[in-house]
């Protein structure tokens, strides 16, 4: 199956075109907030008693050309990030925002300058490193029964390595991540920061009734008319039941991005 599909090639926009597409999508965004009758989840201090997937990551991805400082200065912004979304509990029927449970990033907050992808190059911004953080929900949501309505994948590949399309990037408010409960149980969203591992589970009400595993399907890269290099694939996941048998294969998303 061919997923090849023509990217545009990129454009650079004027700081004031910029400014005004990113103040209608907040807007926009906030209007769906207010009006759009979604129950969103909440924290919840009573931890839920089964572990239903469970992953880490190194922490510092010692990026090239990145001054370590914007590192540790991710490390800050993710402590302001759990201190909004650890132990989020999606009862049946409940949303989670990733945005609206974090806020904005803001200096008053405590946030710092991190790394960020602007426009194909790595460079710093407040609150840079988040999508850390968004992408790393993203892969263990795909690891449970919960639904994601919403996700945005970076629109360059920074990791040719990686399982492509397994990220999540995020922007204030309007690239948001969103992960419904559409199951008749609760679950729970735990999250730590160690000495050099971010770590995270979601904990369910109810004994794990299903295993996971993501793969992908028709990977491919293709040279652009304009010049660029871009790469394509679908996710899938296989669904088990408890005694290890395949129930299930399962269309996850379909991913296009331009190679760094």
């Amino acid at each position: 199956m061919e997923v090849f599909k023509s990217i545009p090639k990129p454009t650079t926009r004027s700081p004031l075109r910029q400014n005004l597409g990113v103040a209608y999508h907040r807007l926009k965004r906030r209007g769906k907030w207010a009006f759009g009758g979604i129950k969103f989840a909440r924290v919840s201090a009573e931890a839920l008693p089964y572990e239903y997937f469970t992953h880490q990551t190194p922490l510092l991805r010692h990026l090239m050309g990145v001054d370590p400082i914007l590192e540790q200065n991710k490390i800050v912004n993710l402590h302001l990030c759990l201190a909004r979304t650890n132990n989020v509990t999606l009862h049946p029927g409940e949303t989670f925002s990733f945005w609206k449970s974090i806020g904005k990033p803001t200096t008053s907050k405590g946030y710092l300058d991190g790394a960020v992808l602007r426009d194909g190059r790595l460079s710093q911004g407040l609150g840079g490193g988040l999508c850390h953080l968004s992408g790393f929900i993203y892969w263990m949501t795909l690891h449970t029964p919960l639904t994601v309505v919403e996700r945005h994948r970076h629109g360059y590949d920074t990791t040719p390595t990686k399982l492509f399309g397994s990220d999540a990037t995020c922007f204030y408010n309007y690239k948001d991540l969103q992960i419904k409960n559409d199951t008749d149980q609760a679950f729970q969203l735990v999250i730590e920061i160690g000495d050099d591992q971010l770590k995270g589970s979601w904990l369910s009400e109810q004994h794990p009734e299903f295993v996971y595993e993501i793969y992908e399907k028709h990977s491919t890269f293709h040279h652009q008319d304009w010049g660029g290099q871009t790469r394509h694939n679908h996710l899938y996941r296989r669904v088990f039941d408890a005694q290890g048998e395949q129930v299930a294969d399962e269309f996850v998303a379909e991913n296009h991005a331009i190679v760094m």
